[in-house]
């Protein structure tokens, strides 16, 4: 068998690991946002405080659909529904995230660089561009053009 002929059948039967590797990585990044989320709840106006520290406008206000946006990525990527529409805010999340806390103190989580967001960012990215699998709710309800 020619090295072509390999590559070809490698990446035939890699395929078969997309869903799969779809769904890992939705519960990875809903596992990710679960526990920011749960703090940013139960301290809702210490991070409305911190917001307004920062000079993001109506931080209070901001501080609830932040929250909301991701207890509400956790679900939804959990199951799977709607993952290619919850991706959008998540990333414009993480956007704020990187600008307004990460991006002074580089790229390396260790420094609490915007590295982890970035990966985050980018996982959402696959999930807007791929959608969420064949084991999501997205399709059993809208079929393999979820």
């Amino acid at each position: 068998m020619k090295i072509k002929e390999l590559y070809l059948k490698f990446t035939r039967l890699s395929e078969y690991g997309k869903s799969l590797s779809l769904l890992f990585a939705r519960l990875a990044v809903a596992y990710g946002f679960y526990e920011p989320a749960m703090m940013k709840w139960s301290g809702i106006e210490n991070v409305a405080e911190w917001f307004g520290s920062m000079g993001i406008p109506f931080p209070l206000f901001n501080a609830y659909m932040a929250t909301t946006t991701e207890i509400l990525g956790v679900a939804l990527l959990t199951i799977g529904l709607f993952t290619r529409t919850i991706s959008i805010p998540l990333i414009v999340i993480m956007i704020v995230a990187i600008i307004t806390v990460h991006l002074p103190h580089g790229f390396s989580a260790g420094d609490n660089g915007f590295e982890i967001p970035l990966y985050y960012m980018l996982f959402l990215f696959i999930f807007v561009s791929n959608g969420a699998g064949k084991f999501s709710v997205d399709r059993l309800l809208f079929g393999n053009k979820n």
